[in-house]
């Protein structure tokens, strides 16, 4: 008596079925497992789009100079306080000894607490206090390519005059100016008044599925360090001529440690990245905690691989007599281990399908409630779930199934 494997997939799922308050307990932790598993990478994958986009406005030729790593409003770690500003002077030397550089824009990222209180921007009737406020050089817009959604971007006379005038985020423009129509129009920013000459188009991807980029408001450099001359926090953007980005950073990163005198042994006093290095430094973080949920997945896994061990271990005392009969009529020991184990892999398989479809339903369920918290299930997440409760059943199935293989027919036939 030979059975193929469409009917022992038949059997197994009437076996599940049959017991399924016991066959639910028993996939709980497969369930669990799975789902924490696909549930993170759905999250990570979101946000790595959204940072990717983000950094593709930059363009792949642009480099920052910063004085701590990270966003440019961090505080930094212990040890990179301890770094002197970078003034922005620096932008003149690396335009002039840097031959791969086409174009350098400086930024002067003012903090959120000023005077003593936070920031806001208002005009009558409208006040909000999300926004962050930027000096910048009138070249900005070459260095980082942006189109303006209403007005223009100031102009090199408005900057080296130090005019007040500001071009806003689209989510500052829709905050303050609700009915549109802010070009022209005047905005008091901790409590220095601007004209609204521009307001920039929506920008792409963003952390957490936001970019801060919507929520600034920038004005001239020169009015900014005029306005907030304790400010030190300088940003140093650079653009590549095209194909020599590597060149370009070398280049920089020797001129900036011959400026700050630092000796050939010691690390740069300065943080110089690139749009892919930051993305690499993310996917290894993202990396590491897909590693960390996998482990914690696993306890769930493990639990639920014993749990399928002790039900198939049960179901092969419970069925001693079935397996004799079909061992008489001359199934062979591969047959009953195939049907086993099958039954074992449906337990966990259906674990693993309940698991994906669940985590699915918590990752549509985050982004509904948290619109700003990319998500996007990717296609390995769901290949490595199915593989990883397949192989759970597998692994934990053999063992009952060569029992069951092992039963001397005339003993099994005896077994009441």
């Amino acid at each position: 008596m030979r059975i193929n494997p469409a009917e022992s997939v038949r059997m197994s799922l009437s076996s599940v079925w049959t017991n399924k308050f016991r066959s639910g307990l028993t996939i709980l932790g497969i369930v669990i497992g799975i789902t924490t598993v696909v549930t993170v990478s759905s999250l990570l994958t979101g946000l790595r789009k959204g940072i990717v986009t983000f950094f593709e406005e930059f363009g792949p030729d642009t480099i920052f100079v910063k004085r701590f790593s990270g966003d440019p409003n961090s505080q930094g770690t212990p040890k990179e306080r301890k770094r002197r500003p970078i003034p922005p002077e620096y932008s003149e030397y690396v335009k002039r000894f840097c031959p791969s550089i086409d174009a350098v824009s400086t930024v002067l990222w003012i903090p959120p607490v000023s005077r003593g209180r936070g920031m806001s921007a208002k005009v009558p009737g409208f006040e909000t206090e999300n926004i962050s406020l930027a000096g910048t050089t009138a070249n900005a817009r070459q260095v980082q390519p942006r189109n303006n959604a209403a007005g223009r971007f100031f102009t090199e006379d408005e900057e080296q005059r130090g005019a007040r005038v500001a071009v806003l985020g689209s989510l500052v423009a829709d905050a303050l100016f609700p009915a549109g129509k802010p070009i022209g129009q005047m905005i008091s920013v901790d409590g220095a008044e601007y004209m609204v000459i521009g307001v920039a188009e929506p920008a792409k991807g963003g952390f957490f599925g936001e970019n801060g980029i919507d929520r600034q408001i920038t004005i001239p450099l020169s009015t900014a360090r005029l306005r907030y001359p304790q400010a030190d926090n300088f940003l140093i953007n650079a653009k590549a001529l095209p194909g020599r980005r590597d060149e370009a950073f070398e280049e920089m990163r020797n001129i900036l440690r011959k400026l700050r005198r630092t000796p050939p042994a010691e690390d740069n006093d300065f943080d110089l990245t690139t749009p892919d290095q930051i993305i690499k430094q993310f996917d290894q973080v993202s990396s590491l905690i897909i590693l960390a949920s996998i482990a914690i997945s696993g306890l769930g896994l493990l639990v639920g691989g014993i749990g399928v061990m002790n039900i198939m271990l049960v179901s092969v005392t419970e069925r001693t007599r079935e397996i004799g009969v079909r061992k008489a009529l001359g199934a062979r020991k591969f047959d009953i281990i195939f049907q086993f184990l099958m039954e074992a892999v449906t337990l966990t398989g259906v674990g693993g399908a309940v698991g994906i479809a669940f985590s699915m339903l918590v990752t549509l369920l985050v982004a509904a409630i948290f619109p700003a918290l990319p998500s996007e299930t990717p296609l390995w997440a769901i290949l490595a779930g199915v593989g990883m409760s397949v192989a759970v059943g597998v692994f934990f199935g053999v063992w009952p199934a060569m029992k069951a293989a092992r039963l001397d027919p005339v003993e099994a036939l005896r077994y009441e």
